[in-house]
């Protein structure tokens, strides 16, 4: 899909010559043969990758939103796990569950004579509550401004700022508060998590920043003024998600026996199968996903001293809880030969901006290294990368692997919206991503072919 130098140069020498099947490896006695090999069979490789597979892949998952632990993420597991079978590996479906939170289908709050339409939200782990109180301005929340207030038995009006939603809440119930509302102090809709379920909080709302100070002015003109304030189906359950994982063994090493310990490297190709509620989510992500299996497609018959894990992971929308599940999972011995997780989060999008590659914390390692390596290769100079700690890659930087996310920066208007379809795919973009990774992966793994 490219029409760099490297690529035409090397498309001429395959003019000239038949190649054998990748699956094909000869030994030479000489660096001339074997460098020429190498360069044709990475170039058949390359070739080997097929946009159209992964665009079919996209639009099969993306007919119906895939949330962590709905009927939809199970089929999409199942089609995964058959897809990977059908290149002939041994798939693991490796289950777990998490606490999944149950949005209210009932938010109100009134207030005596205040006629300002309002249009509350819940926090994420807003609790079912129904309570009839005074409002009473609580400022920020913080300790130090509230310490003098009688909050006991009221509903607390605080502005968001300087401390997080859960201490505000937990500063003002601390002192009596019955129910609570927080204001945004910007303009735009407000979004707000308390983090985890708490059964100990008050029934808690957000108002925009017009309407948290509309209602500021009429409690400061008519103090002691009763508000009701009711949340309703507000729940959390467990559920249960799926990671799915195929192996593909090194295929020059003698079986290790079980008694003996493994001692290959192992490198990582990942991706999240899940999408949020309402998203069908074709670039997020079931084009890190297509990826992920295509590469296992071209990989299967690569012989190699290195093992490949190609894993699409669920729950990642809810806090990245499939790989955290995954890598706490893992044994000292696999932690400490994972030599790079590759992680593909949102890399299709026509809409969305340039290729960038992203560390947990800001720093180059071995992932970046090969990757800037293939993409100065392909495209004539090394992919960009700079921070970023919101998706899988983190859970395996958390226990020192070295680890990158491909992500398209910035992304696309309809991130996590009912338009993030698959007819705003572009098959170049998926292209140009899954040749940079075959062929970091490519330098990793072929390097010792030829050293027998």
């Amino acid at each position: 899909m490219k029409n760099s130098l490297y690529k035409i140069l090397l498309a001429a020498v395959l003019g000239l010559s038949t190649i054998a099947p990748i699956a094909t490896f000869a030994y030479y006695n000489t660096s001339t043969q074997v460098e020429t090999s190498t360069s044709n069979l990475e170039t058949k490789l390359l070739e080997t990758i097929d946009a159209d597979n992964m665009y079919n892949t996209i639009k099969h998952l993306s007919k119906t939103p895939r949330v962590a632990g709905s009927l939809q993420e199970a089929v999409a597991v199942q089609y995964i796990r058959k897809q990977f079978e059908s290149y002939g590996y041994t798939t693991q479906v490796q289950v777990f569950t998490f606490d999944n939170y149950i949005e209210p289908h009932t938010i109100q709050l009134a207030l005596d004579g205040f006629t300002q339409a309002m249009k509350p939200l819940a926090f994420e782990y807003s609790v079912d509550g129904e309570v009839s109180a005074e409002i009473i301005s609580a400022g920020l929340g913080t300790v130090d401004e509230i310490k003098s207030l009688n909050l006991t038995g009221k509903i607390a009006l605080m502005q968001r700022g300087d401390i997080s939603f859960k201490e505000k809440i937990m500063n003002v119930t601390t002192k009596g508060a019955v129910g609570v509302i927080i204001y945004n102090n910007a303009d735009g809709s407000i979004l707000g998590s308390l983090g985890e379920e708490n059964d100990t909080s008050v029934p808690a709302v957000l108002l925009t920043k017009t309407e948290g100070e509309a209602l500021e002015n009429h409690i400061t003109k008519n103090p002691g003024k009763i508000a009701a304030l009711q949340i309703k189906g507000a729940k959390t359950q467990n559920n249960t998600s799926h990671n799915v994982i195929a192996t593909k063994k090194p295929s020059n090493l003698k079986k290790v026996s079980t008694n003996e310990v493994e001692k290959h490297d192992i490198i990582v190709i990942g991706s999240h199968h899940d999408s949020v509620k309402g998203a069908p989510g074709a670039n997020d992500n079931a084009s890190g996903t297509s990826i992920t299996l295509e590469l296992a497609r071209v990989l299967k018959n690569v012989p190699s001293d290195t093992e490949i894990r190609f894993i699409t992971f669920g729950a990642e929308e809810m806090g990245l809880i499939g790989s955290a599940h995954y890598v706490e999972n893992l044994s000292d011995n696999d932690i400490s030969r994972i030599v790079a997780n590759f992680n593909l989060d949102m890399v299709g999008s026509n809409d969305a901006g340039d290729l960038i590659l992203q560390t947990a914390d800001n720093k180059s390692n071995f992932v970046i290294e090969l990757a800037q390596e293939a993409s100065t290769k392909l495209n004539g100079k090394p992919t960009p990368f700079n921070q970023g700690n919101n998706s899988d890659h983190v859970s395996f930087a958390n226990v020192g692997i070295p680890a990158a996310l491909f992500i398209h920066n910035p992304v696309e208007p309809w991130y996590h919206k009912p338009e993030d379809t698959v007819d705003k795919i572009s098959k170049e973009k998926l292209q140009d991503v899954a040749e940079i990774i075959s062929l970091s992966v490519w330098n990793q793994i072929h390097i010792d072919q030829y050293a027998q």
